[in-house]
């Protein structure tokens, strides 16, 4: 019998723990590193010839909306093809479970707007052999796994179960007994290994809003019962909370912001576990904003307070029509007017009367509305094809109009079918240095993957870090890039013995040349269920992706296995 099932040979080894690499054989036994060092070949069933490519652990993703997704796509693509090994889910507060029958259609409803993910999809590809969050956790440990998958407790589902939903979405405060069954829910989830919990807190004027323009029942929840939710995570010693929080300026005198970092402490106090505080985003125009987040992160790491941000680190440039749109929605006049049926949203969006109030296109929340800058890419009408190529900036210049009824007018004559391009705003590699470079040391993903799959390709985080931090503009060792795509993620929120690439620990891992890697450009494609599209950036120069010794990607082609695990307690071996 070999003494291993796979051994990797002759890779340079890059093993997270931020330790200089080093040449070496990976063996690895029964799911786990078993040696490395000199390793025979015939000692090993596979043999995987890693000679001048790079070995080191699989990528982990904190943040990313696959509830519904990892049922009909095991894989939770594309962020697998990316070398992703391991990813959290039940972020924002939104989730599946615990949901009531009669309420499974309106929770996926829910899902459309915040996270554009469509409803056909959910509807055909989810099995719903759930009531209760365990009875969840069960269903998604029965289904095939791609990747490994670490769960949150979503509190938005968890709200309506204890208060109804029409009471959970009046903004009132929970009765004593309705905050005592939040917690009793929480418990319970967490004793069948839920890792902590987590919650969108956008206020009124959300910024992702549910399906019909409303707030999401979790924007509207107030700090004192999220205090009261973080002392379960006290009184258990366990879990994580991961949260964004843009308290609404109406409700607080002075300074928004100051108001939310004293909430985030007071969170960290209360429930002595880490805050996973999201998001630390570079606006290249506004660098003031990151600056301040990051100033106040490094603070609290100064203090001895365990709030930790997530960074977005991706170039994010939204692919978008006037049919699917909703990430205005922190402005009540576009909120409105991308609402409804497409026929609603054309009468709507053509309305002389509306456009006045959508003129005034603010900087707001984590999205820069720069209308001139927007990119028309393609036009369905034959007369409409002269705007090709064409920014919004340009067209309104030239027929002497203000950009966002020149983005409207062709829009709306195109039937809401024009395509539409907003550039990146985070592109000078100056500012992501210092965010990235920053004591606070800011986790690396916010990829949305699952989420938004119409608009951008976030799961390709991973790969871009490589290339661009890495590879092309050297603002960061391998050495270091591979502790923040996998050992800070692991430590961050609780993944057990991942996240290095040591002797004894699971071996999830990714063999890559990176003189190769690269990001495929954007295309459509048409694999969700229910005749659903999405938006996919593929990857290449990954050799190799394994999870939990096997290999699920050989040469960007899948093998069909899935080994994933469901991380009870964030452990693959708790039960």
């Amino acid at each position: 019998m070999a003494e291993f099932d796979v051994v990797i040979r002759g890779g340079m080894v890059i093993d997270g723990t931020r330790l200089p690499r080093y040449q070496a054989d990976v063996g690895i036994k029964d799911g786990k590193v078993a040696k490395i060092g000199k390793l025979k070949a015939h000692e090993a069933t596979k043999v995987i010839d890693a000679g001048g490519l790079n070995v080191a652990p699989g990528f982990i993703d904190l943040h990313t909306h696959y509830d519904a997704q990892l049922f009909w796509d095991p894989y939770c693509s594309i962020s697998s093809w990316h070398g992703v090994t391991s990813l959290v889910i039940g972020n924002c507060g939104f989730g599946f479970a615990p949901v009531k029958p009669e309420l499974r259609d309106r929770s996926m409803l829910t899902m459309t707007r915040t996270e554009a993910i469509p409803y056909a999809s959910m509807k055909a590809g989810m099995p719903w052999d759930w009531v209760t969050y365990p009875e969840f956790l069960d269903s998604v440990e029965r289904h095939p796994k791609g990747v490994n998958m670490l769960p949150f407790v979503p509190m938005a589902p968890v709200m309506i179960w204890a208060m109804g939903l029409e009471e959970a979405k009046s903004g009132r405060k929970p009765t004593e007994a309705e905050t005592k069954e939040m917690c009793r829910i929480i418990n319970e989830a967490m004793d069948k290994g839920a890792c902590g919990w987590s919650a969108q807190r956008f206020g009124q004027n959300s910024v992702q809003a549910d399906f019909d323009g409303t707030p999401m029942v979790t924007d509207l929840m107030a700090d004192e019962t999220a205090l009261a939710l973080a002392s379960v995570l006290g009184e258990r010693n366990e879990g994580f909370i991961q949260m964004s929080y843009i308290p609404e300026a109406s409700k607080y005198e002075g300074d928004i912001q100051t108001h939310t970092e004293k909430h985030y402490e007071e969170l960290a106090r209360v429930s002595g576990r880490p805050i996973l505080y999201n998001a630390v985003a570079v606006n290249d125009f506004y660098p003031e904003r990151f600056r301040r987040q990051i100033s106040w992160l490094e603070s609290c790491a100064k203090r001895g307070i365990r709030v930790y941000g997530q960074s977005a680190t991706l170039e994010v440039g939204f692919a978008f029509t006037f049919k699917d749109w909703n990430l205005w929605d922190d402005m009540p006049a576009w909120r409105d007017v991308t609402t409804g049926s497409i026929e609603d949203r054309l009468l709507k969006l053509s309305d002389p009367q509306r456009r006045p109030d959508l003129r005034k296109v603010e900087q707001t929340g984590l999205i820069t509305n720069f209308v001139d800058g927007i990119f028309i890419t393609e036009c369905q009408r034959s007369d409409l094809k002269k705007y090709e190529n064409m920014t919004v900036g340009e067209v309104a210049k030239q027929e002497g109009k203000h950009p966002v009824d020149a983005m409207l007018d062709i829009a709306c004559a195109d039937g809401l079918n024009t395509e539409f391009y907003t550039p990146p705003t985070n592109q000078r590699v100056d500012y992501l240095k210092e965010m990235v470079t920053s004591p606070a040391q800011a986790i690396f993903g916010v990829s949305d993957g699952g989420a938004h799959t119409k608009f951008f390709s976030g799961g390709r985080y991973s790969t871009e870090a490589l290339i661009k931090m890495g590879r092309d503009n050297n603002v960061l060792s391998l050495e270091e890039l591979h502790w923040r795509l996998s050992a800070h993620p692991a430590l961050c929120a609780g993944f057990k013995n991942r996240g290095t690439l040591v002797e004894g620990n699971w071996a999830d891992l990714v063999v890559y040349d990176l003189n190769r890697l690269a990001i495929k450009p954007l295309e459509i494609v048409h694999d969700f269920p229910g005749g659903e599209w999405r938006r996919v950036q593929r990857a290449e120069g990954y050799h190799a992706i394994m999870v939990n010794g096997e290999v699920t990607f050989e040469d960007g082609k899948c093998t069909g296995t899935t080994s994933g695990r469901l991380l009870r307690h964030g452990d693959a071996a708790a039960r």
